[in-house]
């Protein structure tokens, strides 16, 4: 039996959610409200500190993975560690799911897939269900 697997990449200002078999794919995207340069401009909060990140944002990229046996997270930066304290605080049955975190870059679409088949299909091998 096949594993529904589900991978995310992300930074601050999207979420690309991909849903993956061994022969398709399919895609959504989801725009962060605040984009990375409003998180780090100079009084984006008010001790002119950092500001936070949005959680309506991880939520929504919650939601979207939410179906998924298996999800794969990966990123360039710490938006994806942001997505899994989000789902530690408010969806404990989605972190369960996570079954990896990459630091990836800014791929391709090709070479993103490539990389999630590959993922999944080694994770499979290790643990067939």
């Amino acid at each position: 039996m096949s594993t529904y697997h589900a991978a995310v990449w992300l930074d601050h200002n999207e979420a690309r959610i991909f849903h993956v078999t061994p022969t398709t794919f399919d895609e959504k995207t989801i725009h962060s409200d605040k984009g990375h340069t409003q998180l780090h401009r100079k009084g984006g909060s008010d001790d002119g500190h950092r500001a936070k990140e949005s959680q309506a944002y991880y939520h929504d990229v919650v939601t979207a993975l939410s179906d998924a046996e298996e999800v794969l997270v990966l990123g360039p930066a710490t938006a994806k560690l942001e997505l899994i304290k989000h789902a530690h605080r408010h969806d404990p049955k989605l972190e369960a799911k996570i079954i990896g975190v990459e630091t990836v870059d800014h791929p391709t679409d090709g070479q993103l897939i490539a990389y999630m088949r590959k993922y999944f299909k080694e994770a499979d091998l290790k643990h067939p269900s």
